[in-house]
């Protein structure tokens, strides 16, 4: 289910972290329903044996038995393997799959600290991005084709330490798709294309242009490394969880619709063209102000 609400949208928009310090006890992590969409992707990818991605050497039993004391559930059941969280061989794939890819709706991924890089990625659902690509890299150099990325460059050391220091964040990050897909790694799907007039359906119709739409979350989090004596790691679990909802459920009220008027509005070429909206806003746009101005509240 959508967690998101679009009157969050920040207005302007700009490409800035956005964190957010969560407080409390969690839950922090998503059960994965066997037979959604989102499992069957993350399946797929699993079988195919391209969700890991580890630097060699790379000691991950720390983050793994954080991952089991973030599951509320196997707080109590005691039935997750911390020293053994892979799967072992099966028919389905000939090496071993990790259970985590299809224990959570999140993808995952570590930061660690003291070297501002990625040493291991469990990820099956990026958006447009390929995580393989990303191993080892340093945290700038991750977020460098991100659009308007200069600040946050210039920002990364002191945003590594902060989001491994001890302290669970959050931030959201949206777009807006033509694909219902959640697995959008470059090199395994064609990038879909935006709805094209149809005679039932003329050039000009931005109502049936939204509705061949889907608003993309990612709800990202950064949660502590800690070992099972309480010692804290300088490391971070990145939790990814990527939800989908046709857009014309996400925006169902005026002042829904006028906050996204107003963000894509203000969205830079640069930014447009990162997100792939630049031949996308202007039918948008048409949409979100009628709605905006419609008799509905």
């Amino acid at each position: 289910m959508m967690e998101f609400d679009v009157n969050q949208i920040a207005v302007p928009f700009r490409m800035q972290p956005g964190l957010q310090r969560l407080e409390g006890d969690g839950p922090w992590l998503t059960p994965l329903a066997p037979a959604s969409a989102l499992a069957r992707e993350k399946r797929a990818v699993v079988e195919a044996g391209v969700a890991l991605h580890q630097v060699d050497g790379f000691d991950l039993s720390d983050a793994i038995y954080s991952i089991a004391n973030y599951d509320h559930s196997e707080r109590t059941t005691g039935q997750f393997d911390t020293k053994n969280p892979f799967k072992g061989p099966s028919s389905a794939a000939p090496d071993a799959v990790p259970t985590l890819a299809l224990r959570y709706e999140e993808d995952m991924a570590i930061l660690d600290g003291e070297t501002g890089t990625l040493p291991w990625l469990c990820v099956c659902v990026p958006s447009h991005w390929a995580p393989e690509d990303k191993l080892g890299l340093p945290f700038g150099a991750v977020h460098a084709p991100v659009a308007d990325s200069a600040p946050l460059a210039a920002a990364a050391a002191q945003l590594v330490r902060l989001v491994t220091g001890g302290e669970v964040w959050q931030r959201w990050v949206w777009t807006i798709t033509p694909s219902g897909r959640f697995d959008q790694h470059p090199h395994r799907t064609v990038r879909a294309p935006w709805p094209a007039a149809t005679a039932a359906s003329p050039a000009g119709d931005p109502a049936h242009f939204a509705r061949q739409c889907w608003l993309r979350v990612e709800r990202q989090r950064f949660l502590p490394v800690r070992a099972p004596d309480g010692t804290l790691r300088r490391q971070a679990l990145f939790a990814i969880r990527v939800m989908l909802q046709p857009l014309t459920q996400a925006v169902q009220t005026r002042a829904q619709a006028q906050r996204l008027h107003d963000s894509l509005a203000s969205m830079t070429d640069a930014v447009l063209d990162y997100k792939n909206l630049r031949a996308a806003r202007a039918p948008l746009l048409q949409w979100l102000q009628a709605l905006s101005q419609s008799p509905k509240p």
